[in-house]
C-alpha cells in the first residue's frame, strides 16, 4: 500500500519531503506528490509513515485508495 496527498489540501511547506526515507515524495505543479510504486508507508522501518508524522494539515495525507 502506499499513502496519498490529498492536493486541495496540500499547502506546499516541503516538511514532509526529507523525512521519506525512500525519496517517493516530489513536488508536482505546485504541491507535493507521492509515487505510489515507491512509497512502502515507512515499513518496516518506521511504525507509522513518517510524513503523517510532520504533516500539519488534517487529512492532507491519507493511505492510497
Amino acid at each position: 500500500m502506499a499513502m496519498e496527498i490529498v492536493g486541495d489540501l496540500c499547502t506546499s511547506c516541503g516538511d514532509c519531503e526529507p523525512v521519506c526515507p525512500t525519496g517517493a515524495i516530489v513536488p508536482k505543479k505546485g504541491v507535493f506528490f507521492i509515487k505510489a510504486d515507491i512509497c512502502t508507508e515507512c515499513a518496516p522501518d518506521h511504525d507509522m509513515p513518517q510524513c503523517l508524522s510532520v504533516c500539519m494539515e488534517d487529512g492532507c495525507i491519507l493511505p492510497a485508495e
